[in-house]
C-alpha cells in the first residue's frame, strides 16, 4: 500500500472542486433531495469560494494518494477560519473525504493524523469536527479515533436545516 499526501495549492482548484463534488456527492445523495444537494454543491464548491479557502492562511487543504491515484482530501482550520468559534487553543478538521472505492484503506486515518499533526505543530490542544448525525460510520470511526461529542450546531443543506455533532480530541502537547 503506497499512500502519499500533497499539500494543495490554488493550482490545484479544478481538481479539488471535482473531487470534493464527487465524494460529496457520493457520500450524501442518498439522503437528500436532488434540490438541496445542487443547492449546496454550487455554493460551496464553486471555484471562487474554493480559491478563497486556498487562499486563506489559517486552511490548509490535503490531497490523499493510494498507489499513486488521487483518492481523497482533507480541509484543516485555525483560528479565524473556523467555522465555529472554538478558540485559538482548536484546530477544525472541516472536511474529510475518500473515493467510495478507496474507503477501508486505511486512508481516513492518514487524513485525520496529519489533522492532529497539523495541531500539533501549531500548539492546539483540541481537534474539533462537525459530522451529520445520521452518519452513523463517520461517528464510529471518529469515536474509534478518540473523538468524543462535545455539542451539536446546524448544518444547511439547501434550504433544509440539519445537526451534526460536534467532536472533539484533546491533544496531548
Amino acid at each position: 500500500m503506497n499512500v502519499k499526501m500533497i499539500k494543495c495549492s490554488r493550482e490545484d482548484v479544478q481538481t479539488l472542486q471535482e473531487i470534493s463534488i464527487e465524494t460529496f456527492n457520493d457520500t450524501f445523495k442518498e439522503q437528500n433531495s436532488p434540490e438541496n444537494m445542487q443547492a449546496y454543491l454550487e455554493r460551496a464548491f464553486n471555484s471562487k469560494q474554493l480559491e478563497k479557502e486556498l487562499s486563506n492562511v489559517s486552511s490548509e487543504f490535503f490531497f490523499v494518494y493510494f498507489n499513486e491515484e488521487l483518492a481523497g482530501f482533507l480541509k484543516v482550520n485555525i483560528n479565524d477560519a473556523q467555522s465555529e468559534k472554538m478558540g485559538d487553543e482548536s484546530l477544525e478538521v472541516e472536511r474529510i473525504y475518500i473515493k467510495n472505492k478507496f474507503q477501508k484503506h486505511g486512508l481516513g486515518k492518514h487524513l485525520l493524523n496529519k489533522a492532529i499533526e497539523i495541531a500539533l505543530g501549531h500548539h492546539k490542544k483540541k481537534v474539533w469536527l462537525g459530522v451529520w448525525e445520521k452518519n452513523e460510520n463517520a461517528i464510529a470511526f471518529y469515536e474509534k479515533m478518540g473523538f468524543v461529542q462535545t455539542g451539536a450546531h446546524s448544518f444547511y443543506m439547501g434550504d433544509e436545516e440539519q445537526i451534526d455533532f460536534i467532536m472533539t480530541k484533546t491533544l496531548i502537547l
